[in-house]
């Protein structure tokens, strides 16, 4: 191979590698896409704090903690409905495996797949 060829190459591999990846990388439906992008904007404006390991958090911290979380699992195609966001995101640490409440308004603890399972059926319930 010559050495004009190769750099040619060398210089088209990452390109190749970015095209590659996001090819490979999934698009998640658009329907999940709104009703998780609902969840999350529920989240950030429920005044509610949500417990994660061991640390009460406001609304705002939990709500980019989670979408976070989202986009790491939906680059790897793990999250394939709204469903799933609750159970693989919403539920419990990936770390400790605790899982995680919400409190809203004085009231008690909730388990945050309640909660979020509570939301979704309001925003899929007919008007």
């Amino acid at each position: 191979m010559t050495r004009v060829k190769r750099r040619s190459i060398l210089a088209a591999l990452p390109m190749l590698c970015f095209i590659a990846a996001s090819a490979a990388a999934a698009e998640t439906a658009p329907g999940v896409q709104r009703e998780v992008n609902f969840l999350l904007d529920a989240i950030d404006g429920s005044g509610c704090s949500f417990f994660r390991n061991g640390t009460w958090y406001g609304a705002h911290e939990a709500q980019a903690h989670l979408r976070d979380k989202y986009d790491w699992l939906a680059a790897r195609d793990v999250v394939d409905a709204t469903e799933q966001f609750i159970d693989r995101v919403a539920t419990q640490s990936s770390l400790s495996g605790r899982p995680y409440l919400v409190q809203c308004a004085g009231g008690p603890p909730l388990p945050s797949s309640q909660w979020l399972r509570e939301k979704l059926e309001q925003f899929r319930r007919p008007p």
